[in-house]
């Protein structure tokens, strides 16, 4: 059956690393395309999703702070949403009414709702909505965008509102902070298995393109200095996980890295639809190829956040950067002027700082984070 539809699943703050114990994830991998190695451009929320939906870095969209959304170059940028607006699909999205405004950008949407992510049942929200989606697009082709807050909810409420970044309480008690995110992460197994067999009651689990995918992870206490997420720029919040369900992909896993900001050019491609060249070039590669089970080169991942350290107020600019890729991560702190490279391979803790002993691999990929920041700029 030819697709029609797309309906994107967002995790917010969803680990890669718990997919692999989760019953729910591992059934899903089974059934999809699934990207293991696949970074984020913010480990936050508003930049990472206006990424996604731009295929561009936050720098050049306008879009590369915490409170930046409403700064979107959305004369120079168009949406994934418009693409599909453009092609006559009804779009909807719902998504947590958040108090810095839209965490998605607006263009190109029929009709986008909020919700108060403490005091509704996400789950039963989304299965509502999917049940209706077909009449509310009147017969027409749909985009559909879930936003779901149940771990987001759990960490606002218990680690964000309770805890500061540096909090001798929070990075003392792993014990604690593990089982917190068990708890929670067991709610979005629960939502997302409700979710899928929701679309397929619904018969548009067939004729649709389904990506489910999380925007940045959240920490654990790994490192001192991050009770959440937004301040480093370590793996376990930079990488993400992301399936594609579709008849007409392959079930397999890519461990390639990839970018949260390929998947716009994907999707485009996936259903035959050319960039706009009325617009600025994207940064996003389409990984159609790599899909279809050809070679790519692998592409640098570039990254950055405003790590607040000791201060209260959050940074209005990126302080924190880092380039990556399968193997080598370079992280460069403009606060204090300090780098740290670490071996993927080898130490996926990111525990060994080895700048002083690959000279020669700090070189290049200060090179490459030279060449992306200038780009961007």
């Amino acid at each position: 059956m030819e697709e029609k539809n797309l309906i994107v699943i967002l995790i917010d703050g969803g680990r890669i690393d718990y997919t692999s114990k989760s019953k729910s994830f591992s059934n899903l991998k089974m059934k999809s395309l699934f990207l293991s190695q696949s970074i984020t451009y913010a480990p936050y929320t508003v930049s990472s999703i206006h990424a996604i939906f731009t295929g561009t870095y936050g720098t050049k969209t306008g879009v590369n702070s915490y409170s930046s959304g409403k700064n979107f170059k959305n004369n120079d940028y168009k949406t994934l949403t418009e693409y599909l607006h453009d092609e006559n699909y009804y779009t909807k999205a719902d998504i947590i009414d958040w108090k810095g405004g839209l965490i998605i950008p607006k263009q190109g949407f029929d009709e986008i709702a909020t919700y108060d992510e403490d005091n509704e049942d996400v789950k039963k929200r989304h299965i509502d909505i999917i049940k209706n989606i077909q009449k509310k697009s009147g017969g027409k082709k749909f985009f559909l965008y879930l936003h779901c807050s149940e771990i987001h909810t759990g960490i606002k409420n218990e680690v964000l509102n309770k805890y500061k970044n540096h909090s001798k309480a929070f990075f003392d008690n792993n014990i604690e902070n593990v089982k917190r995110y068990k708890k929670l992460f067991f709610r979005v197994e629960s939502y997302l298995d409700s979710i899928l067999k929701e679309i397929k009651h619904q018969g548009i689990y067939d004729n649709s393109l389904i990506l489910v995918a999380s925007d940045h992870g959240v920490s654990q206490g790994e490192k001192v200095g991050e009770h959440a997420y937004g301040a480093f720029c370590y793996d376990y919040t930079l990488r993400t996980f992301a399936y594609f369900i579709s008849n007409e992909l392959p079930k397999r896993e890519i461990r390639q890295q990839t970018r949260t900001i390929d998947f716009l050019p994907t999707i485009l491609d996936h259903f035959n639809m050319k960039l706009d060249k009325k617009y600025k070039k994207i940064d996003g590669t389409s990984l159609i190829s790599l899909f279809k089970g050809e070679k790519m080169i692998e592409k640098i991942a570039f990254s950055e956040t405003g790590n607040p350290l000791y201060e209260k107020e959050l940074p209005k600019y990126p302080n924190t950067f880092s380039v990556r890729t399968s193997k080598w991560k370079l992280i460069y702190n403009e606060h204090n002027k300090t780098e740290e490279l670490y071996d993927l391979k080898n130490d996926i803790c990111e525990n060994n700082n080895v700048l002083n002993s690959e000279k020669e691999v700090a070189k290049l990929l200060r090179n490459e984070l030279k060449k992306v920041r200038m780009t961007n700029e």
